[in-house]
Formats: structure tokens, sequence, C-alpha cells
């Protein structure tokens, strides 16, 4: 590295800390962002739970019990990881791109590096934030759980980190995807949505035929919902999952393998400028 290069690093990190901040408090101050992207799984987390509070979800022949909010705590754990990374960033992106902040920053001395630590810190810091909301609410008031051990504390924290990465270059390259800033959450969100039906959030994975769980397992929402499954739920419930493991290193290779194809895919589409 030359030695300009190694003078204007620090400058390049200063800014895009600074810019952590800024990007919170853009977060904060849109409505539609709060109740999407952060405000959604908690939601969904209580319906399921007082809807379903007379349900077992646990396994008979195994003699496991689990209650409804046990049972959709790891899901709405997953589903908030994911969309506060793919859904959030994808709409962010593609509606500054089309309402000219983009191309205002483009102007500007800041550095495409600073813009994207900004992004970056404001997604760990509200899905950091709705995970520590969705763990009291859904594990602590509506008694569905928490880790009982310090391996499920540690598995939490880097499916949680690896998941929230995965997902925000994810969510980078799909908003190249909308053409308006109107469109963006109709083009974003549906997909997404999709996703979270036949990834084991809502339904039981292992109940979809095949070749659902086929497509799903190309995408990393089922390995977070299936890794956060073995954080929350009993040691003898892997026998609900496919092949009858949790399969953690699976998780992990996945999860990595998404981060690299979304780093390339967001530098392959990224531009300050949409082209016509």
């Amino acid at each position: 590295m030359n030695s300009s290069a190694q003078a204007t690093m620090p400058g390049i990190l200063a800014v895009g800390i600074s810019r952590i901040g800024y990007e919170l408090k853009t977060y904060l101050r849109t409505p539609d962002s709060m109740f999407f992207n952060f405000s959604f799984p908690l939601m969904m987390l209580l319906v399921f739970s007082i809807a379903f509070s007379g349900n077992d979800f646990g396994i008979p022949a195994l003699g496991i019990e689990v209650t409804s909010a046990q049972y959709f705590l790891p899901a709405m754990v997953a589903m908030g990881i994911f969309i506060s990374g793919a859904q959030n960033l994808g709409i962010d992106i593609a509606i500054e791109r089309n309402d000219g902040t983009l191309k205002r920053l483009a102007g500007s001395p800041i550095a495409p590096v600073s813009y994207f630590i900004g992004k970056f810190g404001q997604v760990l810091v509200t899905g950091f934030a709705q995970l520590v909301l969705l763990l009291i609410v859904g594990g602590v008031i509506l008694g569905g759980g928490l880790p009982t051990s310090a391996d499920r504390w540690l598995t939490l924290a880097w499916i949680f980190f690896l998941g929230i990465m995965a997902s925000a270059v994810i969510g980078i390259t799909i908003s190249a995807l909308p053409r308006s800033a109107k469109s963006a959450t109709s083009v974003i969100v549906p997909p997404i949505l999709i996703l979270q039906f036949i990834s084991g959030v809502y339904l039981q994975f292992s109940q979809l035929p095949e070749w659902l769980q086929n497509v799903a397992s190309i995408f990393p929402l089922k390995w977070i919902a299936q890794g956060m499954r073995y954080v929350f739920l009993p040691d003898a419930y892997q026998g609900a999952e496919i092949d009858g493991v949790w399969n953690l290193p699976g998780v992990a290779l996945v999860l990595v393998v998404w981060f690299v194809v979304g780093t390339i895919g967001a530098a392959l589409t990224f531009r300050w400028v949409r082209r016509n």
C-alpha cells in the first residue's frame, strides 16, 4: 500500500464511523422503515404467540413440549436478522439512488467505503437492538425462554453477525432492482416475504414439499432459522430437522458463501447514479 493510501485510510474510517450516527438518525425518523424492518418481527411474534397459545409445537413421540412463544421466537429472530440487512438496505439504498441522494454524495468528497461503513453500522446497531427486544419480549415476558448454555449464546452471536452481514450485502445488491423510489418497497418486500414462508419462519420447514425445501436451502434465511432453532429449542428437536441434525457447520458455510457472493454482487451492481 502506498503512503497516500495509508494517509487517507484514517480519514475514510473516521467519516464512515461518523456516518453511522447519521444513518441511525435517518432510520429513526423514517416511520415505514421502523415498522417494516424493526417492529414487524416483534408484532408477528406477539400475534403468533397469542393466537396459537393453546397449541403444542413439540414432538409427542419424543416427549417434547414446546409452547407457541418458544417455537416462534427463533423464527422471528431469524426473520429480524434477514430483513434488517436485506430488506432494510435494499429499500433504503434504492430510494437514495432514485431521489438523488447518492448523486449528491457522488459529487462530495465522501468515499464509497465510508458510505458503506455507515450503512453496515446502522444495520448492526438496529439489528442488535431488535434482537435484544425480541429476547426480552419473547424469551422473558412471553415465556419462550433464553439460550440455556454458553455454547448456545456463542452460537447466537456468530449466527447473528454472519447472518446480518450476508443479508446486508444481499440488500446492497438487490437495491439495483427498483426502477424508482416509489417502487422500492413493492419490488423488494414480496420476494422476501415469500422466502419467509418457505424458509421455516411461519411454517415448519420439514412439512414443506421437497422441491420447496430445495429452493429455500439456496438462500440464507433458511439456514439462519435452522441455526436459531438450535439456540432456543430443546436438543431432541433436531429430530424434526432435515436429516435429523442441526448442521451448524452447514449454517456457517452457507452464510459465509452468501457474504462472498453478495459482496461480489454489490461491487458489480452498485452505482451512485442509475444507468439508463
